[in-house]
């Protein structure tokens, strides 16, 4: 589309959210020379502090999401969030504006229910036993079919939020309540699915981009809440099933590329399960088409971590077909309370731990509890090791609180 600007810049890009991952990626961007216009709901947005550019509105607004498009033209809209009025984003594609990764995938990812339905339906991919609810009587008479234990969140949320495990009948109600309080978006929907008693989860980032298909080593991931505390790369997992799941990988974004070109980097999670004969199933878990949060370790373990992978991609630059990383973990830092008037201690202690550590804050203007305010990195001998380092360096890091917010 062009800059209307008249500068010279390699792109104009449209920001669709402006968080933690959206801050990373501008980075990523304007090392190459692209012009950044972070949009959010809310002003001084992580991602906004670096732009070159602003615009607050909801995602969910489609007349304010079109004008942004109108005033800016640029020649790639990003989404950074799920919660967005992707039918804008459709008609935007088919008046010739380039949807990253495309309109499709972002229609399909925004809400859980879609993806499943083209990894379990369409593509034949293994997953959980899993149905859908839009009232607390239908969430019973899934609940019924799928046994218990099961897993219930809404069919759109981000960082975990309304997700949680039900063990019983009785447990079933407070679980659909907390669901559908945490939903994002305007559908009251949620999806209940089979609880794994997975080994262990992992996120595989995979790359598509003008010179076919890349994948970046696996990373494990510890949850709490259904949000990451701790990631680490690379995950150990059998040749076999890191085929497995890279097969899975590449016919499921294959699928979401639609009338787009489909390039970017996507998220794509996987529980892995050993059976009896000690043999490692995969089973497809979720898909985020975008950098992923538990990537963030790839700032610490790869030379071009998933942010400078995905700028890559969608510029249409080069990116490698093969990457590798070195071991490296993060864990999160975490608010416990609702605060604008804040700041950090204990940088210092965390820093001084080991030349192997880092620390970014991501530079949000209000806390929340539970809310990532940043993350500590670390490298070391092997994964485990790194693990431990990051939580150490976490823990080091303290928020401080105005009196008043006590």
């Amino acid at each position: 589309m062009g800059n209307a600007s008249g500068m010279s810049h390699i792109a104009t890009i449209l920001l669709l959210g402006s968080g933690e991952l959206g801050r990373e990626f501008v980075i990523a961007a304007k090392r190459l020379g692209a012009r950044v216009i972070a949009c959010d709901s809310y002003d001084n947005a992580p991602a906004m502090q670096l732009a070159d550019a602003r615009e607050v509105f909801s995602m969910l607004d489609g007349a304010a999401l079109r004008a942004a498009a109108e005033k800016h033209r640029p020649d790639l809209i990003v989404p950074e969030i799920e919660a967005i009025r992707t039918e804008v984003l459709a008609d935007l594609e088919q008046e010739g504006f380039t949807i990253v990764p495309s309109a499709r995938a972002v229609q399909l990812t925004m809400n859980r229910d879609a993806i499943r339905d083209l990894a379990a339906g369409e593509l034949g991919l293994v997953t959980s036993q899993y149905g859908y609810a839009e009232s607390f009587a239908e969430a019973r008479e899934v609940a019924d079919r799928i046994g218990y234990p099961l897993v219930m969140k809404p069919v759109m949320s981000s960082s975990g939020k309304g997700q949680s495990k039900v063990d019983t009948p009785e447990a079933l109600e407070a679980a659909w309540d907390y669901a559908v309080a945490n939903m994002r978006g305007d559908r009251a929907r949620v999806i209940a699915e089979q609880f794994i008693a997975f080994d262990y989860e992992i996120t595989l980032l995979t790359v598509r981009h003008a010179g076919g298909i890349s994948f970046c080593p696996p990373i494990g991931h510890r949850q709490e809440r259904g949000d990451y505390r701790e990631s680490w790369q690379p995950a150990a997992m059998s040749p076999a099933a890191l085929a497995a799941a890279q097969d899975m990988a590449a016919k499921v974004t294959a699928a979401l590329q639609g009338g787009g070109r489909g390039w970017g980097l996507y998220g794509v999670e996987f529980f892995v399960a050993r059976n009896k004969e000690g043999t490692e199933e995969v089973i497809f878990s979720e898909l985020s088409p975008r950098p992923h949060d538990t990537g963030m370790v790839t700032l610490a373990s790869q030379d071009l971590n998933e942010f400078d992978l995905h700028a890559r991609a969608i510029l249409g630059l080069p990116v490698p077909s093969s990457i590798a990383a070195r071991p490296a973990a993060s864990a999160v830092i975490l608010a416990d309370r609702d605060c604008d008037d804040f700041g950090f201690e204990g940088l210092a202690d965390a820093l001084a731990l080991s030349p192997d550590v880092d620390v970014r804050i991501f530079g949000k203007p209000v806390t929340r509890p539970y809310r990532r305010m940043g993350v500590a990195l670390a490298r070391a001998a092997d994964a485990l090791a790194a693990v431990e380092l990051a939580k150490q360096a976490a823990a080091a890091v303290r928020i401080v609180y105005s009196p008043e917010a006590d």
